[in-house]
């Protein structure tokens, strides 16, 4: 059963909210528009704010719903219940629904630590709201939460032991490794920051793809 739960928790990661969203009430494939990324920043610049906070929604739980009800069916061991969170995760970046493509797992990382460890999560978002607030770059708030969540967790109350930690720094690495093209847009000062106007910064559904926005 914990093999079949492990593909269930991937399945659950891996539903492309944003795409069927898309394709359901716009006729558009996001991947063609804004970012090209199956993430909620993308969902927010084509869409609006209405649209993008039903998939953020439903990113989180896809990553809260393996950990917390599925660990209960395995005894609540914590491997295999980071097991469970790890595939959604990784469904998430690498859906099969829409050709292993989907967002950068931020929302359904978020969801697996609500499960865990919620205030480090609090904390997490905090880091996320000082880079981007003033800075405009989603990536950069990202890339910022991933990297302190480990400490957040470490300092505060969660389940687990350190493995639990050990966890979170591979997590922190892999959402930095997903960044990398991120992380060269910004050192070449060519990233594109949220809502100041700027390249690829448009709600207009018609517009080309922008390599240089960051979603997650």
């Amino acid at each position: 059963m914990t093999y079949a739960l492990l593909a269930l928790s991937y399945l659950l990661g891996a539903t492309p909210t944003s795409y069927w969203m898309g394709r359901a009430f716009h006729g558009l494939d996001l991947r063609e528009h804004g970012s090209g990324n199956l993430g909620a920043t993308n969902v927010f610049r084509i869409l609006g704010p209405k649209w993008a906070l039903p998939v953020v929604v439903v990113d989180v739980a896809k990553g809260f719903v393996p950990v917390w009800f599925f660990a209960g069916l395995v005894g609540g061991d914590l491997t295999w219940t980071l097991a469970f969170g790890g595939a959604a995760i990784v469904g998430h970046i690498f859906s099969v629904w829409v050709g292993f493509e989907g967002g950068k797992g931020i929302a359904t990382s978020a969801g697996v630590f609500l499960a865990l460890a919620p205030w480090a999560v609090l904390g997490a978002f905090v880091v996320w709201l000082v880079l981007v607030l003033p800075t405009g770059y989603v990536s950069l708030g990202s890339m910022g939460a991933a990297a302190t969540l480990p400490v957040f967790v470490a300092l505060t109350p969660h389940r687990g032991d350190t493995t639990l930690v050990w966890f979170t720094v591979t997590l922190a690495v892999f959402v930095l490794w997903a960044h990398r093209s991120n992380i060269r847009r910004l050192m070449q000062g060519t990233e594109s920051r949220f809502g100041r106007g700027g390249k690829g910064d448009t709600s207009n559904p018609a517009d080309s793809a922008d390599p240089h926005e960051a979603s997650p």
